[in-house]
Order: C-alpha cells, then structure tokens, then sequence
C-alpha cells in the first residue's frame, strides 16, 4: 500500500471510530455508569471484536450477503431487535456506584459479538474492504485490520474516558437517569436509517 493509500485510510478509519454510533454511545454509557477499570474489557471487546470483524468482512463474509441476500435482511432485523435490547438496558440502568452495583458493563466476547449486529460496524467494515483492501488479498486486508485496530482503540476510548469525565458532573441519580435516556434516545435513533 502506497503512503497516499495509507493516510487515507488512516483518516477513514479516524473519522469512522470517532464518530458518534452505537459502539461509541455505549462506551459513554459505560464509562459514566461503571467508571473506566470495569469498561475496560467492553472497551477492548469493541476495539478487537471489529478488527477481526474487518479481517473476516474482507476474506469473504460479505459474499453471503452476496449469495443469500435474505441472509442480509435476517442481520438486519435481529441488529434492530438487538439494539432496541440494549437501548431498554441502557435506560433502566441509573447506577452511579462502580462498586456496589448489581449492573455490569458489556464483557469482553459480548462487545466483540455485538459488532455482528451492529450496523455501523458492518458498514464501516463492508467500506474499508471494498476502498483499501480491493485487490482482497490476505496481507491488504490483514493490514486495513491492524490500521484499524491501532486508529480505533484511542478513539474509542476517547468516548470511555468522556463518560468517566462526566460522572463528575452528573453526580446525582436523576441526572444519571436523565443521561441514561438520553442515549438510550440516540442509540434508537441510530437504528431508524436501518429501517
């Protein structure tokens, strides 16, 4: 991959991770709810979860979509169901005890799974495949999966330490709840372009 190639797609991977999407609303979430030690494992189960997500997006995951295009719409609607779950989980969970809290952060294998069902991970991967690893051999799309990995785990951890950050602000349980709804809010409203 030539230098132009790579900045590109060190700026695509960037400006897909920082942004606002399911992964990033429930790091937030996280980070405010549980504090940063008990997100770490959700935090690394995104960052990893997705760059295996990737490699296996460009080896040849997104010819089932290609040969049963049902299989397609099937992803879809359980993605919805799943982030409506979560979103109901998001909203009743008005924690602001790290330690004495019968809630818990996502685990590690659970934020991993969740990227197979979440619509922005597979659009971001179906793009970084189809843009930076388009001849599909092996090394191009093992190297989009470590640029990937390298570029997004700080830049989602920016929105766990924000979350962290926050609790100092939202102090009281009603403002945590009202926190809670509001991105419970934003993660349903991610799913609505699915729809």
């Amino acid at each position: 991959m030539n230098t132009e190639l790579l900045i590109a797609l060190i700026t695509f991977c960037f400006v897909s991770s920082i942004t606002p999407g399911p992964n990033n609303l429930m790091l937030l979430s996280s980070g405010l709810n549980f504090g940063l030690r008990r997100s770490i494992s959700h935090l690394l189960g995104v960052a990893i979860g997705f760059s295996v997500m990737v490699l296996l997006v460009g080896i040849g995951v997104s010819q089932l979509f290609q040969a049963l295009p049902a299989s397609y719409t099937v992803l879809k609607w359980v993605s919805i169901v799943y982030l409506c779950y979560l979103a109901y989980k998001i909203a009743n969970n008005h924690t602001i005890d790290e330690v004495a809290s019968d809630a818990k952060p996502l685990t590690f294998m659970q934020a991993a799974l969740f990227q197979w069902v979440n619509p922005k991970a597979w659009t971001m991967a179906l793009s970084v495949n189809a843009v930076y690893a388009s001849d599909q051999s092996i090394q191009s799309v093992m190297l989009v999966s470590v640029v990937f990995l390298l570029i997004n785990l700080p830049s989602i951890g920016c929105w766990l330490v924000l979350g962290k950050s926050l609790k100092q602000l939202i102090a009281s349980p009603i403002k945590i709840r009202l926190f809670n709804w509001l991105m419970t809010a934003l993660l349903v409203v991610s799913v609505i372009p699915m729809l």
